[in-house]
């Protein structure tokens, strides 16, 4: 019949294709926020630049930039002992002998004076703040104020220590040190993470931690200036009693070594 639709035949029978399965979209994994986890590395840049707010060198292990907000005084551990021990023993008396000088004035007096000091003007007795300390390994490495390594020759000389051999050295603009493991709390009056611990001898560590939040520079040591304001350590002051012990610790090395307790967090 004309118009009559027939199927046309084929030499074979043409095969299904195989089912495809459907593409996986190729998602990366989502990234742990650094307080949940990560390396420690991460953990400790992320403390440093975020809540000190100080400049660190990329890659690991993680170190410090020097010559921004800080320089670094890098001495032997028994001379960074010593002179922590002597500045505390005599900040100890001079603000005991300020107040025994604050008591015998009458309070009307101490008050009027009071008033007319001024905000840069400190009342004596008042204590001295501290200032960043690590140690590391046989090292102490003590932060004073940026500047101060390019001060420290001619300061030294003034001083009339630029003759003697002192192993006593800074780092500042442009140098790196290694930042210190990130303090844990610890119990009162001991270093948080002491490096005889854990495996973590010859890793830095603080002894007297930098605290978030508070300016940095306001307690470093520095040199004292007209109209400088504060109650930083005078840096000389600082200079002369760590040369003085570094000079005793080379008179000394021949000398048996001697135990020495934990020092305390000031």
């Amino acid at each position: 019949m004309v118009g009559a639709s027939h199927p046309m035949p084929f030499p074979g029978s043409i095969p299904h294709p195989a089912p495809v399965a459907p593409a996986t979209p190729v998602v990366p994994s989502p990234r742990r926020p650094l307080g949940e986890g990560g390396s420690g590395w991460e953990r400790a840049r992320g403390w440093y630049e975020g809540a000190l707010g100080w400049p660190t060198a990329p890659g690991e292990p993680l170190r410090l930039r020097t010559g921004v907000l800080f320089d670094v005084l890098d001495v032997p551990i028994d001379a960074g002992y010593a002179t922590l021990e002597r500045l505390e023993r005599v900040g100890r008396r001079e603000r005991r002998e300020g107040l025994e000088r604050l008591e015998g004035l009458e309070r009307l007096e101490r008050v009027g004076r009071a008033g007319q000091a001024g905000a840069g003007s400190p009342m004596p007795g008042l204590p001295v703040p501290g200032f960043p300390v690590a140690v590391q390994g046989a090292r102490m490495l003590l932060l004073v104020a940026a500047g101060a390594a390019e001060e420290l020759p001619g300061l030294l000389e003034w001083l009339e220590w630029g003759s003697l051999a002192l192993d006593l050295t800074a780092v500042g603009t442009g140098g790196l040190v290694d930042a210190p493991l990130v303090p844990e709390p610890g119990p009162a009056g001991l270093p948080p993470r002491p490096p005889e611990r854990d495996g973590l001898r010859g890793a830095a560590v603080w002894l007297r931690p930098p605290e978030p939040g508070c300016e940095v520079g306001a307690s470093l040591p520095a040199l004292s200036v007209p109209g400088r304001t504060g109650t930083a350590l005078d840096l000389a002051r600082l200079v002369h009693t760590l040369a003085t012990q570094c000079h005793r610790v080379r008179l000394t090395a021949s000398d048996p070594p001697r135990a020495r307790a934990v020092a305390r967090v000031w």
